[in-house]
């Protein structure tokens, strides 16, 4: 290969120059990479898919299993701020430097002999990861699902366990039109004879009828597991097994008990192979940590920070920032796909908005800040909303600062663009006007 990229950055740039469409849902191309690498883990695999809560089920998993001691390696995507991001080794974040011999072993793997093979770019860098992890030692990998499950790039190899979080209307042009069909593409990840935990409440029939008809261990919510609580503490029960007076997991928001007891499940379904005490389970609980999920940064606005970015999640941030109390006034920061159903988000979470800050972002898929102003308008029921539009993340939340006061709180939500455009410095820290006097 002519000119060699060198840096994380450049291997980046190549890659998203290789394949002529960004989204490619087959498999033939990267199991045929795969192949030429020698791609194989000798540790348990637990692949995680769904719509929503797929990133905190997989902290959560990682958090537990590293108080339990094992050598934890973690999967995950997009990222937030830096590419990195999206590779955890015994819970640390892993260096660019680290990376980009694996970028290199990717390449020469996919010009080798008679037939270049054309990789799309979550292809090529999931290939590189996963090549990473599979080098590292570990005891056990935590692998999320990009994009469905039957036909995402981390399929091609078979989990011991699957976990599948909530299932709901999203990238419907890839995956379906409804949950039946969503749920069939999630259900891809199953594998005979091994646990599939289920943590939607409500699942597809389409999941069901897939665990039975290849003989996958189904564990389903409400079912073969559920928790329960009180303000103070909440309890799990499934097979087999009990957990009392937990406290509440540390990512906040009502919706991440239900992806707890899935993770809770699917520890108790690979307990043989990999057990972990009961105190482990509390302190992994207690210090997960994952940003942008329902994340509360206190300060003068107070600051929340949410990926929420469909109309499930979005519904779930609405619940949670209703718990949160009475303010004042609530600024809105929001950036979001084209693609997104914005008038069902728009709906349940104009009420709590008074001041909009519509933004662009970096990205050709993304509505623009003025597109965003206009649909919201176009169902806005109240009379006394101001809403803005801007180029920048950044921008939007200069001006949400600048006309908050020290009471009020600022969400920012939506696109992982949006909240990375706030993250990249650093996360903020607000100080009320009073205060920088």
């Amino acid at each position: 290969m002519k000119n060699t990229p060198q840096t994380l950055e450049d291997w980046l740039t190549h890659c998203e120059r290789l394949h002529p469409i960004s989204i490619d849902m087959t498999l033939e191309r990267v199991r045929a990479a795969a192949l030429r690498l020698g791609l194989a883990f000798d540790c348990p695999i637990i692949t995680v898919a769904g719509t929503n809560g797929k990133g905190s089920t997989c902290a959560m998993l990682e958090a537990v299993l590293l108080e339990a001691g094992y050598r934890t390696g973690v999967f995950t995507s997009p990222h937030l701020v830096h590419f990195q991001e999206r590779c955890r080794v015994r819970g640390e974040i892993v260096t660019p430097e680290a990376l980009t011999p694996y970028f290199e072993r990717v390449e020469l793997a996919r010009t080798q002999g008679g037939e270049e093979i054309s990789l799309s770019y979550f292809e090529f860098t999931t290939l590189a990861i996963l090549l990473l992890l599979a080098d590292a030692k570990l005891d056990v990998v935590v692998l999320e699902v990009g994009l469905g499950g039957r036909l995402d790039a981390v399929n091609i190899l078979d989990a011991d366990c699957a976990v599948i979080t909530s299932i709901d209307l999203d990238h419907m042009e890839f995956l379906g039109p409804d949950r039946e069909s969503i749920g069939f593409e999630k259900a891809g990840i199953m594998r005979a004879g091994r646990p599939v935990v289920c943590s939607d409440p409500v699942p597809p029939q389409s999941i069901l009828d897939h665990a039975a008809a290849i003989g996958a261990d189904l564990w389903q919510f409400g079912k073969d597991f559920n928790f329960s609580g009180d303000k103070q503490q909440w309890g799990w029960a499934g097979r087999g097994r009990r957990y009392a007076g937990l406290a509440y997991p540390a990512l906040r928001g009502a919706n991440q008990l239900v992806n707890a007891a899935g993770v809770l499940a699917a520890l108790t379904a690979v307990r043989d192979h990999l057990p972990v005490t009961a105190q482990a389970v509390r302190n992994g609980l207690s210090m997960v940590d994952l940003p942008a999920r329902f994340q509360i940064i206190p300060g003068q606005p107070t600051l929340v920070l949410d990926v929420a970015h469909n109309p499930h999640s979005v519904a779930a941030l609405s619940e949670n920032l209703d718990a949160m109390g009475f303010y004042p006034c609530t600024h809105g920061i929001f950036g979001a796909m084209g693609d997104k159903d914005l008038e069902t988000m728009f709906a349940r979470i104009n009420p709590l908005i008074d001041k909009w800050y519509f933004t662009d972002l970096p990205t050709p898929r993304a509505a623009s800040g003025a597109d965003l102003m206009a649909k919201s308008l176009a169902q806005q029921t109240r009379k006394d909303v101001l809403t803005l539009s801007f180029s920048s993340p950044e921008q939007a939340l200069q001006a949400a600062i600048a006309a908050a006061d020290p009471a009020d709180r600022i969400v920012v939500f939506g696109s992982f663009y949006t909240v990375g455009g706030i993250l990249k410095d650093g996360v903020p820290r607000l100080l009320a006007k009073h205060m920088t006097v």
